[in-house]
């Protein structure tokens, strides 16, 4: 079988797309795989796709060069959600920024990914049986020119709200493979709630293993521990909230803050609070750009503070972490906020307004410091944040992959 699969403009696209692969390959390891995503994005791919190729790739000399990864281009249409009118000319700077001169250069580089996408797939020879498009503006030129050429594509959106890309293709993919349940609406026939792969490594750990990570990156283990973190990249406000709020916490709890590596420059004055002797952590508190070890960084922690993007769910839900929610409502379509309303109405996870922290940081504080306080509600907001999982994701999206391959030769 010959597999495209497009993912990119986020971590969270990224790590389903690896969990999925890693799956087709341990049931047909002959399978050649071709991975398209953004620059941005393109050296996590090569990381990732070199890992599996010294695995699986035991007949060429090279492995680090068995799954073939490329640049795809693409542009990405920025909108923001919950703005009024007014709200374009208070806040003039991002408008004109972001809302106009980044827009165009996104719609420009929309057009180049379907030129792009048009030569790379003219070819009968290069075309592949099936396409993966996971989520995310990098996937709409190939799948319109997938359609243009008939070649099958299997879509997965994370979200409870598909994205905009994700909606305009939605109605020519063989299967679009939800995350989260979709409210009710066309097309469910083709629908099918899949969950979220994450890689294998995010995993319950026993309280014996939550000690021994703790001791690993220097934490008390026998002190609570509240990781914080808004992504690779980052997020400021929670990244801002932290700072005003660490002395308290210090108080009563260790903290990990993953600042991000778009705004630890801005943080790095934190670091005041990271005191070492003869190369042990004495302070509780440490702070990192971004931590290649994530899956036991979040091991470790009695609680986790995060955004609500649905791959970080999925992945604090197979760890089985109590987690408080701070969900960025400006995000298109509010698939964070909506993520957040799920589960909340579920009882599986503390919320706490972003608007609502940044004017009156304590409110996170006070989160915080009620689930430390409260270990049988961490225990029961862990336990039922596990059970929204879908442990056999990955091998299921690889099924439905085999499935369409299949079903295409017959016609």
């Amino acid at each position: 079988m010959k597999l495209l699969v497009v993912g990119g403009g986020s971590g969270g696209h990224i790590t389903p797309a690896i969990a999925v692969i890693r799956e087709i390959l341990e049931k047909k390891p002959r399978t050649r795989v071709e991975f398209w995503t953004d620059r941005k994005y393109y050296k996590n791919v090569v990381k990732n796709t070199t890992e599996i190729g010294m695995k699986w790739g035991n007949e060429q000399e090279n492995k680090k060069d068995y799954i073939r990864v490329r640049k795809v281009l693409s542009g990405k249409f920025r909108r923001y959600a919950n703005w009024k009118f007014v709200d374009y000319f208070q806040h003039i700077d991002i408008t004109l920024k972001d809302l106009i001169f980044k827009n165009i250069a996104g719609f420009f580089g929309f057009l180049a990914g379907i030129v792009q996408s048009f030569f790379r797939l003219v070819s009968k020879k290069n075309r592949p049986d099936v396409i993966f498009l996971k989520g995310g503006f990098v996937g709409l030129p190939v799948g319109i020119v997938a359609r243009i050429f008939r070649i099958p594509y299997v879509i997965h959106e994370s979200d409870m709200v598909p994205g905009l890309a994700n909606r305009l293709l939605m109605k020519h993919a063989k299967v679009v493979a939800m995350g989260m349940p979709f409210e009710e609406g066309k097309g469910k026939e083709r629908w099918e709630w899949v969950g979220i792969p994450v890689n294998e490594e995010f995993k319950v750990v026993s309280e014996t293993k939550k000690k021994s990570l703790k001791k690993a990156f220097g934490f008390d283990e026998e002190r609570p521990l509240v990781i914080v973190t808004g992504g690779s990249l980052g997020s400021l406000n929670l990244d801002e909230a932290t700072r005003a709020i660490l002395p308290e916490l210090l108080k009563f709890t260790s903290v990990g803050l993953v600042a991000g590596r778009k705004h630890y420059e801005i943080m790095i004055d934190l670091k005041k609070y990271e005191e070492w002797d003869k190369a042990k952590l004495v302070s509780n508190f440490r702070m990192w750009e971004f931590n290649s070890a994530m899956f036991d960084l979040l091991g470790a922690a009695d609680v986790v503070v995060s955004r609500a993007g649905a791959t970080t769910i999925a992945e604090l839900a197979n760890l089985k972490k109590a987690v408080i929610l701070v969900p960025f409502a400006r995000l298109a379509g509010g698939h964070q906020v909506k993520n957040a309303e799920k589960l909340e109405k579920e009882n599986a996870v503390l919320v706490v307004n972003d608007e609502k922290m940044q004017n009156k940081p304590e409110i996170l504080l006070e989160a915080i410091k009620h689930l430390i306080r409260s270990p049988k509600e961490r225990e029961e907001l862990a336990t039922r944040l596990h059970g929204e999982i879908k442990p056999d994701a990955a091998k299921r999206l690889a099924e439905i992959l085999f499935e369409v391959e299949e079903n295409e030769k017959k016609k």
